[in-house]
């Protein structure tokens, strides 16, 4: 009795098998080297469709008005913000206020231990680009129907960004969205680096108070950017191509900090400006 038989290969199923497995690598490999859309130059569209976005007028209850308490509040914090120009917490929140890549994925660098590379990190890089369109865009339902002034068109000080002051000025104040991005960020690196819950959530913070120092946004702006930062995460998370982005983000993410590798930003200096005069949260 033969304890082995001889296995027979049909060289034509072999090749045709061959084929098959070589066709689907380069399907993945193109699938995957398809660059995300621009919606506008330097931004990438997201994972929702515009009816998918959460809808901020819905969700927020109208800005403060004159004579409230809360807009007592907002004014009282602006001129606590304002006393910090050109500090080193001023050049910090000059430095939020830039969105575009690769600057802006090193805003979290310090906080998660780790730097974010489109080179070593590509898909966490994209994630981070891809969920600013999701959670700035679900702003403009409120943006849009309150049109509120910013501090700097009441006040007349200087912003952080006078570049950008006649593009802000007709772009409501109601709700942040840069503050709706930097929490949705928050939320989002929270899942990936659950052990840096802490700082990470801390910066997520300070960056939407960094809209305030740059005196281009009122305390209750931000305040109600982040709940719609909260929302549009919660409302990503039923799409799959987010989650799997999630997912790769991570063990990407578990592997650079494997190699123990420090973030390249100057972590002293960012705890320094953010412990100098920390502003009401």
């Amino acid at each position: 009795m033969r304890l082995h038989q001889p296995v027979r290969i049909n060289k034509g199923a072999l090749v045709l098998l061959i084929n098959l497995a070589l066709t689907s690598v380069c399907i993945q490999a193109e699938a995957q080297a398809v660059p995300t859309p621009e919606v506008r130059p330097n931004f990438v569209a997201g994972y929702l469709q515009r009816d998918s976005l959460p809808d901020s007028f819905a969700l927020l209850p109208p800005p403060p008005v004159a004579g409230s308490a809360a807009l007592a509040l907002d004014e009282a914090v602006s001129r606590q913000a304002i006393a910090l120009r050109d500090t080193p917490r001023w050049r910090l929140a000059t430095e939020d206020a830039d969105l575009t890549f690769p600057h802006a994925a090193g805003t979290f660098a310090c906080a998660l231990g780790s730097s974010v590379t489109e080179r070593d990190t590509p898909t966490l890089y994209r994630l981070l680009q891809r969920s600013i369109a999701d959670a700035a865009l679900s702003t403009y339902a409120a943006k849009d129907r309150y049109k509120r002034p910013r501090p700097f068109m009441i006040n007349g000080a200087p912003i952080c960004t006078p570049d950008r002051g006649e593009r802000l000025s007709k772009d409501g104040a109601y709700p942040s969205g840069h503050t709706a991005v930097g929490w949705a960020w928050a939320l989002i690196l929270t899942e990936i680096a659950p052990e840096r819950a802490g700082p990470i959530l801390a910066r997520g913070m300070a960056y939407g108070q960094s809209r305030v120092v740059c005196n281009v946004h009122w305390q209750s702006d931000v305040d109600a950017g982040r709940i719609v930062g909260a929302a549009a995460v919660a409302r990503l998370h039923a799409e799959p191509a987010f989650r799997a982005d999630l997912d790769a983000a991570r063990a990407e993410l578990d592997t650079v900090r494997g190699r123990g590798a420090p973030p390249t930003n100057d972590c002293a200096a960012e705890d320094a400006a953010l412990r100098q005069a920390p502003l009401p949260q």
